[in-house]
């Protein structure tokens, strides 16, 4: 008796382990180093300013990269003026699809350029240089590259697509039609059956110093996927996320939210180095990488 009685025992956790496996899928580990490792590569082709060489390379390298990774990636060019009255460049907005049979689908999305002109810095004569943007441009695609390694090796249960889009920094100040004109080309050419559950849009998340506050057209228009996201980064003990809305930002989610798809932004618009020449990697770290990612991958596997 005593042996069948270890033997149910037995049995009875073999059968509770195989339950809880079924139940979820483990969340595999982000890793902010590999994360930085991406964000470094991008600036070292320099300032991604359409029309230039390290722009060139940066959208040959994120394509090539993503296609290690992904069920299919497709460019999607198309022109337009750095400014009003200038002549068109050439852009690229770039689309990789992960488990592509499944019709249920989440989109995560970063704009991979960086502004032609540091016109925030504080001595005017760097007004007319080009930003680096570690921070802003290759922090929010340093995390979704490393998502795509991940989801490539353990496919969540959900359909995943994974947007760069270009031409997000020419704006204007003050005149909202003259930015996120890649996620606007997206908008405008999607087919009308792709209707994704909701989108992520990442950037600014990879400030040294990090607070990330919920921006207020993510709260108005998409207030369900905000709830989901703050909650889950005060599950994980990530106190960087703050539940307190502060900014209202122009940015691509907005030219999503546009055609009904309900996206939020995840942004640290608190960045001194905004717009400035000194936006360089040391201003960024693995651990703000890692805090987003590890967000979004529990999102993912939920």
């Amino acid at each position: 008796m005593k042996n069948a009685s270890m033997t149910f025992i037995i049995l009875l956790i073999l059968l509770l382990m195989s339950s809880m496996h079924c139940t979820g899928k483990e969340v595999p580990e982000f890793s902010g180093e590999s994360a930085f490792n991406y964000l470094e590569k991008q600036c070292d082709f320099g300032a991604r300013v359409p029309g230039t060489e390290a722009h060139a390379q940066c959208r040959d390298y994120l394509y090539a990269e993503l296609n290690k990774y992904a069920d299919r990636v497709v460019k999607q060019n198309f022109r337009f003026p750095l400014r009003a009255g200038g002549q068109p460049v050439t852009m690229t907005n770039i689309i990789a699809n992960f488990n592509s049979e499944n019709q249920q689908r989440i989109l995560l999305l970063a704009h991979w350029d960086t502004r032609p002109w540091a016109d925030q810095d504080p001595d005017s004569r760097n007004w007319d240089k080009p930003v680096l943007g570690a921070n802003d441009g290759a922090s929010g695609v340093a995390v979704l590259l490393e998502i795509a390694r991940l989801i490539h090796q353990n496919p969540p249960e959900y359909g995943v697509d994974i947007l760069f889009v270009d031409g997000e920094d020419y704006g204007e100040y003050g005149d909202n039609d003259s930015w996120a004109i890649g996620s606007r080309e997206f908008a405008r050419r999607k087919n009308p059956s792709y209707k994704p559950m909701y989108g992520i849009l990442l950037d600014l998340i990879g400030d040294s110093d990090q607070q990330i506050y919920i921006e207020a057209n993510s709260y108005r228009y998409a207030r369900g996927i905000v709830d989901k996201v703050w909650n889950k980064a005060q599950e994980l003990g990530i106190y960087e996320f703050i539940p307190e809305v502060k900014f209202d930002v122009m940015d691509d989610h907005v030219r999503l939210l546009e055609v009904g798809i309900p996206c939020i932004n995840i942004i640290d618009f608190e960045y001194e180095y905004w717009h400035t020449v000194e936006d360089t990697p040391d201003k960024c770290s693995p651990r703000s990488l890692s805090n987003v990612g590890r967000v979004v991958m529990d999102i993912l596997y939920e």
